[in-house]
């Protein structure tokens, strides 16, 4: 059974067992999730597509652990006026496993 479900603004294709990082959720370590913004649901041979949500479908969701990604840096300046400023920035992420793909 395959998803497409929408975790904080973004839009993922999920599966059952699959490991994925998405922005930082606010739950514990070991708790199981569901979500059910899900926007449309795959069982092989059917489809059904949400307008925007799927009715009756969820999706739980295991947090695994939290995390930063690497460093990025960004960097300003304007040529001639001696202005230069780094600044750097690392993205909080939540690393969650998809436990149960379903409907009610």
């Amino acid at each position: 059974m395959n998803a497409v479900v929408e975790i904080a603004g973004f839009q993922y294709r999920i599966s059952k067992n699959k490991v994925l990082n998405v922005p930082k959720l606010d739950a514990k370590e070991g708790d199981v999730v569901r979500i059910p913004t899900v926007l449309a649901i795959s069982n092989g041979d059917t489809i059904k597509i949400g307008k925007p949500y799927v009715d009756n479908a969820y999706v739980d969701v295991k947090v695994l652990k939290f995390g930063k990604y690497p460093k990025i840096l960004v960097y300003k300046y304007k040529k001639r006026k001696k202005y230069r400023r780094m600044k750097g920035h690392r993205q909080d992420y939540t690393q969650i496993e998809i436990v149960d793909i379903g409907t009610k």
